[in-house]
């Protein structure tokens, strides 16, 4: 390898590169769920879907709350 080229590795996690995966790993088509803001019906929502309650067509949805417990650090 001459010095003008550069080294690309193939899978930086498998050579342990700290933080070289750590964007989100979800599956891009599963749907979130939201709540429509008008008749509170549960609307999933994928990637691309119009922004609009399958139930009354009202165009304000809320995300639902996470189940995962978040703790905050307080001084």
């Amino acid at each position: 390898m001459s010095n003008h080229e550069a080294y690309v590795p193939g899978n930086a996690t498998a050579i342990g590169v700290p933080g070289a995966n750590s964007f989100n790993n979800e599956p891009t088509n599963k749907p979130t769920t939201y709540l429509c803001g008008d008749c509170g019906a549960k609307v999933p929502i994928r990637r691309g879907d119009a922004i609009r309650c399958k139930e009354c067509g009202y165009r304000v949805l809320y995300k639902e709350r996470t189940n995962r417990m978040v703790q905050f650090e307080a001084r």
